[in-house]
Parts: structure tokens; C-alpha cells; sequence
């Protein structure tokens, strides 16, 4: 028995252990299925990588590297560990040793930390070609004595979106060898550009593939992605291009275990469970005891120290050495975390704790236990930091273990969810307008824009003439030129989707810049005595300049987050989609409406809750004092019907508790079908509604035109309404809590029952 199974076996024995696992879920181990090596590979490159061990292709390598020798566009989505990097690489060094030395490649990864891992690849499949590759990343920390040669002879430059941005397509005049030669652009991780940052990303290859046309060259695409419900369509919409997708994985894997673990339940009538960290701590050692190599995932920096810290004692007291169990998360050096990373890889390090830096692709080796602390968010994160474990065909064990937050608590009680097929989209909105006029400015600022030119999949001459009338173009000849004196890519974050944006200033670190929020997200995010998180450290806004568009923030150490309250107009500008949702009895009597369109949303944000770690309780409030904020946004709204009005009772139930119950429930359960953080979208009960006079709930996407959430709620609403159900049922409160439909101080002592009793009638 492998020590693997031994400890497996001793959860099973254990009634304590035993007692709090919500599901058990057994993956088969799994045969290698191999494919045909290309006809059109060389000997050289077949004998490279023999030398490393690899006699054949699995069946989604070879499949995906013949449709990229076709010249195809190619979506690779296959699990952690199954060789994706061979699917780009292979055919990228293929084309520059056997057709084509001169072309080039813009390998394109969103962290410093996974550049640096395929550089090593790289750079050690092309010297085993004896080929004079010159493979390079470009980054903030690459230095100004290098970028020169950089820019003039890399076959390969390995870069992010952020440097592409800023200092690669603004400066296109000084890479021409680079796009007069373009031939492949890889792009991992797609399911990373969702939301704001995807929609940016989309304009981001807009731009690029604009400046490869002016230069000639035309470039096909190969990406990957961790599995999610539209890959193809996500890299399509990223691209603009067609896609082959490839997502039948050929690669071995032996056994797998994935535990669904929910702490105890301490208070009942608030739906505290016991701390997920010490949880976590407790898992996490029976397999460090028993010599189980181990990663356990944090989602803050300071439960990644604390749990590394607790590990550390436990391997003391157990005569251990506790040296072996490393910590690792942004902030530290760069030699520490390469140290850490070779130290996981070889086993001299027996337990790594980490954020979810070491999520993605870098090689740490064949650990045999990942102990998660807390639900990651998504689906494809939960896989991807579970996938650490298990990279060889030996058996392994993932362990997730939740918190008392609502999406912790329907994953963990709802495993259908999460190991049927995933229903998680990724979203973008390339044509939102705030984000494409951020990026057809930097187009002009990188070549002159043709009148009827289409930017995407329209012209935008109207676009055109509006920053004509802004004095940032000038019009002449038929095209329209960049006339500003300001560098339009600076003041523009991939992260946000307005350009207008508050700086944060470190206090603490001498006045360094911590980072930036948007306008509209800073009332929420950054008012005065706001927790501000950024890399999971606290940061209090002691001072807020909103005419300055500047806050500065001092680092504390607090057992609390603020969570700022909204309250909200909405405005409806136009319902471009509608239906009706009729009673059970299917007597064709609606029982509510619903809706898609536009709104305009002006929102004030009087007063904010401190909310505690872990138990999210509320220990206070304070007040704000900040102007009101107008934006239009896309929505999906739901109004009760005069007929169903007409048929509760007053007596049997509370609209406005079971309004505000059931939106946010819903918001709790929207980010399992959308790849989305919670803050994302927003919810606003109404028990009368400006726009019909009914009791309505809107969700509307928090960003100013919206990024396709509340499309994708109007044509899935009724599968989110039967999770919020499953979710409000199996919480096991009383009359609500954080966990579910919140406080019953905030949605009455009816609330819940109510919003249970609105759910029966709308499924």
C-alpha cells in the first residue's frame, strides 16, 4: 500500500474525519492514447526529444501540432500535466529549423513566472536541435543593454499582455524584424482574459494583427486553456479568427482522489464552521507525516504564511524537520521562489504552501497530495491548483476544503455541479465601448486609422469623429492621425474598463504607487477607512482625493474586510430582449417577466460594513461621503407579476426580505456558471420598480457597458435559479445567514422563507 493510500484509508476509518466529507470522488487511472508523429518532422527533432525520453506523441499533441502544420488556428484544452507546451513548441521549432530560419514567434504568458519556466524549455529543445535560436523574454525586468539585440534577433520572444501593450506595439518601428516575420503567437492560459481584461485582451490582438498587416505578415494562432464550457468560442472572440479546437486528452494519469471536506459547523444560527485554515493544516499534515509530498493553496498571502507557519510546528512536534516545508507567494525574491521551485522539483522541499502563484504551468514536479484551503473561485482554477498533484501515473489525492462563504458552501454540498461537465463561460465584450475606444486611440497612436476602416467587426468612423471633436485626432486625407501630446497606452489598464483612474499611494513604502482602481469601482473599493487588498496585504485608506483621483494607503494587519453598501437608481433605456415565466400549472399565466437591455445606473455609496475573516460577520459600519456616480450598463431584470401578486397572501410572505434574500442568493451562485468574480455583478431588489411599478430584482454588470454577464444570466436564468434554491435549502440556518441569502438582520426573519417561497413559483 503506498503511503498515498495509507492515509486514504485512514480517513476512511476515521468518524471524525469521516463525517465531514461531503463526496468522494474516485477518478480512474488512465492509459497513455498515442498518435502518429508527422510526416513533415525532421529526424533531428524526433531524436531531441527521444534523448529526453519522449519515443511518441500522446494523441492531442500530434492532433493539435497536424492542424497547426496545416496552418490552422489551434484551441488546446486538455488537463495540468498532459504536455500542452509540446503542442506550441513542436511546431514553432519545426517551422525555424526546417522551413523558414528567419521567422519569428510572440509566445505571450500572464505571469514573469511562467515565461521563465518555458524559456527553460525552450531553450533546451532548441540547443538539442543545434540550431542558433535565440529564445528571449521582454518584461519589465529585462535590461535596456539587452532589449536592443532583443528586438533585432529573437526567434522567440516570450512577453506578457501588459508589455505588449505598453512597450512592444507602441514602439512597432523599432521590432520590424518581429512582425515583417511574424508567424505564431501562442497564448496560454486563454481562460485567464475574461471579463475586463479579456475584453482588452480582444483589442489587444486587434491592434497586433493590424500592425502585422501593415508589415506583411500574418500570423497564425495556438493557445491553451484549463477546461471551461466555451473554449473555442472564447479564443475565437479573443482573436477574431476561426479555431480548430482540440480537447480529447491522450495523456496516462493514474488514480486520482478528489475529497470534498466541510469543517464542522460551530454556530448554527450564523453558519460558522470551524476555520478553514486550521482544517486545512490538520489535512495537510497526515500526509506530510507519512512522507507524502504535499501542496497546500491559500487564498491570501496571510493564510499562506500562517498555514506554512502551523506546518512548521507540526513537523517539530512530530520530530520532523521542519525546514522541508517551504512557503511561497508573491513579495518574495526571485532567487527564493527559483530555489523553492527546484527545491518542490527534486523533493527536497516535502511541503510547498502557496497562493495561487504556482496554479499555473511551472514544473515543481510529482507532488502526491494538493489540500486546497477554500474554493479557488472556479471550476478551472479548483482543477488547475489540484492538478499540481498527480503528474505522474502513481496514485494521488486532492482535497478541497471549504469555507463558510456561500460559493464554498454550494460547491462543497453540490459536487453535480462540479464534476459534470463544467458549466463555466468565459465572457468578453470586445465592443464595449469605454474599452474599444481605449484601444482605437492607441491604434491611432500606432498608425494612422483608413476612414471606413473596421476595427473588430464594424467601422468606427462615428468612434472616429467623436475624439476628433476631443481634439486627440486630427482628420486628413482620409485617415485619421494620433494629435495629442499624451502616450495614450500609459493611462490605460488591461485590468479596468474606464481610462479615468485613481491612483493608490503606499504611505508605508514611501509613497510608491500601490496600484490602481477605475472611477466607477472606487466608492466601493477605496473610500476613506476602506480595506484595501492588494496581494492579499491590507492596506487602510486613511485619505482620499477624489478630485486628485489619488488615495493613499497605509498597510495594517486586521481581522476584518469593508464591504462597501450601494444604493442604486436604475433607469431602463431599452429592453431589447424579453419573455415571460409562466406558473407551474402551465396555465399559461405568467407568474413574472424577465428582460435584457440597457440601463443607466447612478449609484451613491452612503456607508460600508467590516466584515470579519473566515466567519463574515459583520462588526460594524461606517459612513461615506463620496458624489453619485452615473454609468449605463447591460442588465437582466425579473418583475413579479401583477397575477402572482394577486395570489400570495400578505400573510405568506415578506417582499422586500424575500426580494433582497433571493438577489443574493442569486449573485452567490452566478459566478458557478460565469467565469467572474462575485463583484462583478451586482444586484438591486426593488418591491416597486420605477420602470413597471412591480417588485423586481436587477443584475446588472458593474462595469460601464457591460461585459456579457447579464447576457448570459437572461438565457440561463432558470438553471441559476435552481442552484440558488439548492443553495438557500441546504444551508442549515435558520432564518438566513452569510452563507446563503445574508444576515437575517438584514433580510428580516421571514427573508429567507420568503425567497424560497418566490423560487418554488419562478422554476
Amino acid at each position: 500500500m503506498s503511503s498515498v493510500e495509507t492515509v486514504l484509508e485512514s480517513f476512511r476509518s476515521d468518524p471524525h474525519f469521516r463525517n465531514n466529507i461531503t463526496f468522494w470522488h474516485t477518478i480512474p487511472a488512465q492509459s497513455a492514447v498515442f498518435g502518429h508523429w508527422p510526416e513533415a518532422f525532421s529526424d533531428k527533432i524526433r531524436e531531441v526529444l527521444a534523448q529526453r525520453g519522449i519515443q511518441r506523441l500522446y494523441s492531442h499533441q500530434a492532433e493539435s501540432i497536424e492542424h497547426a502544420l496545416k496552418g490552422e488556428n489551434v484551441i488546446v484544452v486538455t488537463p495540468t500535466a498532459s504536455g500542452k507546451t509540446m503542442c506550441y513548441n513542436l511546431p514553432v521549432l519545426h517551422h525555424l529549423s526546417t522551413v523558414n530560419a528567419e521567422a519569428r514567434a510572440l509566445y505571450l504568458f500572464p505571469t514573469k513566472a511562467l515565461s521563465q519556466d518555458q524559456l527553460l524549455e525552450l531553450h533546451d529543445l532548441s540547443s538539442g536541435l543545434g540550431q542558433d535560436l535565440k529564445v528571449h523574454t521582454f518584461d519589465g525586468d529585462t535590461p535596456q543593454s539587452a532589449r536592443r539585440s532583443i528586438r533585432n534577433s529573437g526567434h522567440i520572444v516570450v512577453t506578457n499582455p501588459d508589455m505588449l501593450h505598453t512597450g512592444i506595439l507602441p514602439h512597432h518601428t523599432l521590432w520590424i524584424r518581429l512582425f515583417e516575420n511574424l508567424k505564431f503567437v501562442v497564448i496560454d492560459e486563454v481562460h485567464h482574459y475574461r471579463g475586463v481584461f479579456g475584453s482588452h485582451m480582444a483589442n489587444l490582438m486587434r491592434r497586433l494583427r493590424r500592425i502585422c498587416r501593415f508589415y506583411g505578415s500574418d500570423p497564425q494562432f495556438i493557445c491553451c486553456s484549463a477546461t471551461i464550457a466555451n473554449p473555442k468560442e472564447l479564443a475565437e472572440k479573443l482573436i477574431g479568427r476561426l479555431f480548430t479546437l482540440v480537447d480529447e486528452n491522450g495523456a496516462p494519469r493514474g488514480e486520482k482522489h478528489f475529497l470534498f471536506y466541510n469543517p464542522p459547523v460551530v454556530n448554527q444560527e450564523l453558519g460558522i464552521r470551524k476555520s478553514v485554515i486550521n482544517e486545512a493544516g490538520r489535512i495537510a499534515t497526515s500526509f506530510l507525516l507519512k512522507e507524502v509530498q504535499t501542496i497546500v493553496f491559500g487564498r491570501s498571502r496571510l493564510r499562506v504564511e500562517i498555514l506554512s507557519t502551523y506546518l512548521k510546528r507540526a513537523m517539530s512536534r512530530n520530530k520532523k524537520d521542519p525546514d522541508r516545508i517551504r512557503a511561497y507567494r508573491g513579495g518574495y525574491l526571485p532567487n527564493e521562489r527559483r530555489d523553492i521551485e527546484e527545491g518542490t522539483r527534486t523533493g527536497r522541499y516535502l511541503g510547498v504552501v502557496s497562493t495561487n502563484a504556482l496554479e499555473l504551468g511551472i514544473d515543481i514536479g510529482r507532488l502526491k497530495a494538493a489540500v486546497l484551503a477554500g474554493y479557488p473561485g472556479t471550476i478551472a482554477s479548483t482543477w488547475q491548483q489540484g492538478g499540481r498533484a498527480g503528474r505522474s501515473q502513481e496514485a494521488s489525492v486532492i482535497v478541497l476544503v471549504a469555507s463558510s462563504a456561500p460559493l464554498d458552501q454550494f460547491i462543497i454540498q453540490h459536487p453535480r455541479y462540479f464534476f459534470a461537465t463544467t458549466p463555466e463561460c468565459g465572457l468578453i465584450n470586445p465592443d464595449n465601448l469605454a474599452i474599444m475606444v481605449s484601444h482605437l486611440k492607441c491604434g491611432a497612436f500606432e498608425l494612422p486609422l483608413n476612414e471606413g476602416e473596421h476595427f473588430g467587426e464594424g467601422e468606427v468612423d462615428g468612434i472616429l469623429r467623436y475624439l476628433e471633436e476631443e481634439r486627440v485626432l486630427r482628420h486628413s486625407g482620409e485617415k485619421w492621425f494620433w494629435s495629442s501630446a499624451a502616450y495614450p497606452a500609459e493611462e490605460i489598464s488591461l485590468r479596468s474598463a474606464s481610462s479615468e483612474n485613481f491612483v493608490i499611494i503606499n504611505t508605508s513604502d514611501n509613497n510608491n504607487v500601490l496600484g490602481e482602481v477605475d472611477l466607477h469601482s472606487a466608492p466601493m473599493l477605496i473610500h476613506e477607512q476602506a480595506i484595501y487588498l492588494h496581494q492579499s496585504r491590507q492596506f487602510v485608506i486613511d485619505k482620499l482625493d477624489w478630485d486628485g483621483r489619488t488615495a493613499y494607503a497605509r498597510e495594517v494587519d486586521v481581522d476584518y474586510y469593508t464591504d462597501s453598501v450601494e444604493e442604486s437608481d436604475i433607469k431602463v433605456l431599452t429592453a431589447d430582449m424579453s419573455d415571460s415565466i409562466e406558473t407551474e400549472q402551465g396555465d399559461h399565466v405568467a407568474c413574472a417577466y424577465r428582460y435584457f437591455g440597457e440601463v443607466a445606473v447612478s449609484t451613491i455609496v452612503p456607508k460600508y460594513k467590516k466584515i470579519r475573516f473566515e466567519t463574515h460577520e459583520n462588526v460594524g459600519f461606517g459612513n461615506i461621503h463620496l458624489p453619485q456616480l452615473d454609468k449605463q450598463t447591460e442588465a437582466y431584470w425579473m418583475e413579479i407579476s401583477e397575477e402572482l401578486l394577486a395570489k400570495l397572501a400578505v400573510s405568506e410572505i415578506d417582499m422586500g426580505g424575500g426580494l433582497h434574500a433571493l438577489a443574493t442568493a442569486i449573485c452567490n451562485v452566478v459566478p458557478v456558471f460565469v467565469l467572474c468574480d462575485p463583484r462583478d455583478i451586482c444586484a438591486a431588489p426593488m418591491v416597486r420598480a420605477p420602470f413597471s411599478g412591480l417588485p423586481t430584482i436587477y443584475l446588472y454588470d458593474v462595469y460601464p457597458g457591460g461585459i456579457g454577464i447579464a447576457r448570459r444570466i437572461y438565457d440561463i436564468d432558470q438553471q441559476i435559479f435552481a442552484a440558488a434554491d439548492e443553495l438557500i435549502r441546504g444551508c442549515s440556518c435558520r432564518n438566513g445567514c452569510p452563507s446563503c441569502v445574508g444576515p437575517a438582520l438584514e433580510i428580516g426573519d421571514r427573508g429567507k422563507e420568503s425567497a424560497l417561497i418566490l423560487l418554488k413559483k419562478l422554476k
